[in-house]
């Protein structure tokens, strides 16, 4: 047995993963630090996940009755128990899909953060009352537990999109069912095993099957989306992926919360502070190695001062440090496997052939050929040909020069995706155009910063072949309730709306 997989058989035992989870199963989990085996997970067959959601069903009929605020508390609890994982939880994230150490342990703080956030919100989930059109009636509406939520998550976020969604359907009185992605078995083992301590603790009000978790591949993602049982299917991943999910959910006409692909634009004005820039684009573009879906994948840089940031960006390329995520001195680590790499050299190439400048980009030996490590790549190019507007999930930047604000917010709408884009400019003019309607058609829209990055207290999404889907803070957690419009009459007589007279004696 290697040291890595020590290392995780030990974090897995001290986060009460049964080892029985983890160890003699089918399913090989190998580390992208160095490509090594750490485990051999089971997977979960058809009629267990069959078993899992009617328990989830039986799981719902009780705690939709639970107060709010009691849900609340449930979340306070399930909040201070990631808080006293966070180390151990943030290293085994680091450890499964090769995130920086710091970017691992901010994930698991991602996780807090929505529990307190949905600690508040469980006192807060408000209705309206309408004027009504009749005499002696109040017009009301009420938001009502929607049902048990399936989630399926990708492996970049292979914890904090769970909780994204788990945190608000807790306490919207929902309970859960969770397909995570076949690369990222081992912190979900975690999770529901954090999980079900706190639903152990909390006593008789927090019914089994609150929290369910299914292992296995694309087999069981589509039962999940398939069964008229789970009302709302909330799916993270590639665009191809989210086509068919909202196809089907809507064919049984159930809800679907979808977090696709994005091809995320910053623009850099003339009146940009450009040190400030230079950081923001190096993190945006190169931090968890190109693999998040709000990753900045494209820079528009205004001409008058392209030769003054450019340069010193690919300077930045040549030098980043790209090694063992868990070093403290890595910024970029490994990609997840090889086929994120051969992903990312077939772009490469597209974007050469199409006249692209490359700076960067090949294989990096960090840790053996098992290990897929690569210098992120910046490349200058004179338009967006076809590889610039597909999402490659590494890091690579395409780079273009624009003459007018105009001109660069047409060049950052026109990609099919519109999940994240930013602008960095001091003229209020420039900022305020890129705010309005007529500038970024994107879901996320910020100012001097990079295009990643997003707080729990804003809701988290897309446009276009992102697919709509918003989680985490704001309104959000309307999406894990259903809506009851309630009219109550209160005097002796039936005045019927817009203003229709049906006299029967």
């Amino acid at each position: 047995m290697t040291t890595l997989a020590t290392e995780t058989r030990d974090i897995l035992q001290r986060l009460g993963v049964d080892p029985a989870l983890s160890e003699g199963g089918t399913l090989v989990v190998r580390s992208p630090i160095t490509g090594d085996e750490i485990a051999k997970v089971l997977e979960t067959t058809p009629g267990d996940a069959d078993a899992l959601i009617a328990e989830a069903q039986s799981a719902f009929s009780q705690w939709r009755n639970v107060p709010a605020p009691r849900r609340g508390e449930f979340v306070r609890q399930l909040g201070d128990a990631l808080r006293g994982a966070k180390e151990d939880l943030g290293r085994l994230v680091s450890i499964e899909v090769g995130k920086a150490l710091s970017e691992g342990l901010g994930e698991v703080q991602e996780m807090v953060d929505i529990c307190d956030f949905a600690v508040g919100l469980s006192r807060q989930l408000y209705g309206l009352c309408i004027p009504s059109e009749r005499s002696s009636h109040r017009l009301a509406e009420q938001w009502h537990p929607i049902g048990p939520v399936g989630v399926i998550s990708a492996f970049n976020f292979p914890v904090a999109v769970w909780c994204w969604n788990s945190a608000l359907a807790f306490v919207c009185g929902d309970s859960v069912v969770w397909k995570p992605s076949e690369k990222a078995p081992l912190t979900a083992l975690a999770v529901q095993a954090i999980v079900e301590s706190v639903v152990k603790g909390f006593g008789e009000e927090a019914p089994k099957g609150l929290a369910s978790l299914l292992i296995g591949g694309r087999e069981l993602g589509e039962q999940l989306v398939d069964d008229a049982r789970l009302p709302v299917i909330s799916a993270t991943g590639s665009t191809r992926m989210g086509r068919s999910v909202g196809e089907r959910v809507a064919r049984r006409f159930g809800k679907s919360i979808l977090e696709l692909g994005g091809n995320n634009a910053s623009i850099v004005t003339p009146s940009a502070d450009l040190e400030l820039t230079l950081r923001a684009v190096a993190f945006g573009a190169m931090g968890t190695a190109g693999q998040r879906c709000t990753t900045m994948r494209r820079l528009i840089v205004h001409s008058d001062v392209y030769d003054r940031l450019v340069p010193k960006l690919i300077a930045v390329y040549r030098t980043i440090s790209i090694g063992d995520p868990r070093s403290p001195d890595t910024l970029v680590g490994p990609l997840i496997d090889e086929d994120a790499f051969t992903a990312m050299e077939r772009a490469l190439d597209a974007a050469r052939a199409a006249g692209g400048q490359v700076h960067g980009g090949g294989r990096v030996d960090v840790n053996g050929q098992g290990s897929f490590y690569a210098r992120p790549a910046l490349v200058e190019m004179d338009g967006q040909a076809a590889c610039v507007r597909e999402e490659t999930f590494a890091p690579i930047l395409y780079v273009f020069k624009y003459d007018n604000l105009d001109q660069a917010i047409a060049l950052q709408n026109d990609v099919p995706q519109g999940l994240s884009s930013s602008i960095f400019a001091t003229d209020m003019r420039e900022v305020e155009q890129f705010l309005s309607a007529s500038g970024s058609d994107c879901g996320i829209a910020a100012v001097n910063m990079g295009t990643s990055g997003a707080e729990i207290g804003g809701a988290f999404g897309g446009e276009k072949e992102t697919g709509g889907g918003r989680e985490s803070g704001s309104d959000a957690w309307k999406a894990y309730m259903r809506r009851a419009t309630n009219t109550i009459n209160y005097s002796r007589e039936l005045p019927l709306a817009q203003g229709i007279v049906f006299d029967v004696g």
